[in-house]
């Protein structure tokens, strides 16, 4: 199920890059492995996907462990407490939602301490949605002016999470303004941030338009989630 499912995918976000006059290899796919068995990971190494995104600490640490040989590159896309902050660096080669400069500050040092540069995504909630995780817009330039003279980490881009409405296309806006965000900083502050992420399994086309590097896809890999 997985192969046909990757494969339908990667032709879907062909398209979107086409659409859009965008090369398709600046946009990477994060299988969203939260929830999902150990099983269904290996299936999915097997039909070449290495890249998987988990969203809670305890249960990622165990899958990194018992698959640390299957050559992983493995990303934290869930909300990071500052108490298992210890536990990314050296396991997460991204991590999308830092959403405070007291996290991103935490993150820094835990590096450092290990010797390690953290490479770090600013998630940042465009919407105001009050559910949702992030910075507020406003808010992003402080955490940037500060953040990029920590050594611990590596800022690479922008991560956002729309409301949910089962029409994709009401998601543009919301992905639009995450990339314009991400070109006003580089601009003020001279940055590259390269990296936007944005677009789950229902929107991820609309997003690849809008200018997404990296789309988190789950269930429309893995199947639904019991």
């Amino acid at each position: 199920m997985f192969s046909k499912n990757l494969e339908a995918i990667q032709k879907r976000i062909a398209s979107a890059a086409n659409r859009a006059g965008r090369d398709v290899s600046d946009i990477n796919l994060l299988a969203i492995s939260k929830t999902f068995p150990v099983d269904s990971i290996r299936e999915a190494i097997e039909c070449g996907q290495l890249v998987f995104g988990e969203n809670k600490i305890q249960e990622a640490v165990g899958k990194i462990e018992e698959l640390k040989d299957a050559g992983i590159d493995w990303h934290f896309v869930g909300h990071l407490q500052k108490n298992k902050v210890k536990y990314v660096p050296g396991r997460f080669s991204l991590v999308h939602s830092i959403d405070s400069l007291e996290l991103a500050h935490k993150l820094h040092q835990e590096s450092e301490k290990q010797g390690l540069v953290t490479r770090i995504l600013i998630q940042v909630n465009v919407s105001g949605e009050a559910s949702k995780s992030g910075t507020p817009p406003e808010n992003l330039k402080v955490i940037l002016e500060r953040a990029r003279e920590y050594s611990g980490i590596s800022i690479e881009g922008l991560m956002t999470i729309p409301p949910f409405d089962p029409d994709p296309e009401s998601a543009r806006p919301w992905f639009r303004e995450l990339r314009e965000l991400r070109d006003d900083v580089n601009k003020v502050f001279g940055l590259n941030l390269k990296h936007l992420s944005m677009g789950m399994s229902r929107d991820f086309e609309v997003a690849i338009e809008e200018g997404a590097t990296w789309v988190r896809v789950g269930t429309a890999l893995f199947g639904g989630r019991s």
